[in-house]
């Protein structure tokens, strides 16, 4: 029986073309989920378990059986262990060939080359970035809803008539002080005596 194991990393990508590619291979079963490359993978363990002598199973890409080296090459020979075989369609590897079983050590260590690579050189980006003196991360302010927050916290605290310390106002709107001088900071407001309360910290 030839059976499919087919994943894309997110919920916005779709399974077409390789759905498409098994369909004209015969697959008879495919098994198919959005995960992370990082994520569990229940479907690839079924298919896994659903193996019997005999059968191939048909992955997209070598990367679509583990994360590492290791666990690529850990699954091919449970894979073999079935008395299965292997297809991977973009690398045209077909383990039931001599040719196919040598070439698995050889594209999985690429491929986590590649990740090492893609780790390096953001590594760099960021090293640069700094040197270069650039903020990293996100970037300063408030999000719109906090900024909408943060301008009835200036409307409190500049009010006179009533008027509200900062404890009073923390409570109204489920802030901590510390959070409501970052708003002040945010409006620009200028703070009462020009200083900070020590009362309100």
């Amino acid at each position: 029986m030839k059976i499919a194991y087919a994943r894309v990393s997110t919920r916005q990508q779709n399974l077409d073309i390789q759905l498409e590619a098994f369909r004209k291979e015969g697959c008879e079963k495919i098994y198919q989920e959005k995960k992370s490359a990082f994520a569990d993978r229940p479907e690839l363990i079924r298919a896994m378990e659903d193996l019997r002598t005999g059968d191939t199973l048909y992955v997209w890409a070598l990367d679509r059986l583990g994360r590492t080296v290791f666990e690529v090459i850990g699954n091919v020979r449970k894979i073999h262990d079935k008395g299965a075989t292997l297809n991977v369609t973009v690398q045209k590897i077909d383990t039931g060939t001599a040719a196919g079983k040598m070439m698995i050590p050889l594209f999985s260590m690429l491929a986590e080359l590649e990740i090492e690579l893609k780790r390096e050189r953001a590594a760099a980006g960021i090293r640069i970035a700094r040197e270069q003196g650039r903020r990293l991360g996100r970037k300063p302010g408030l999000p719109p809803e906090a900024q909408e927050k943060a301008k009835t916290a200036q409307k409190l605290y500049l009010s006179k008539d009533p008027a509200y310390s900062v404890r009073e106002i923390c409570r109204m709107l489920h802030i901590t002080p510390k959070t409501m001088y970052k708003y002040l900071d945010f409006t620009k407001t200028e703070l009462k005596g020009g200083t900070v309360p020590k009362s309100d910290k």
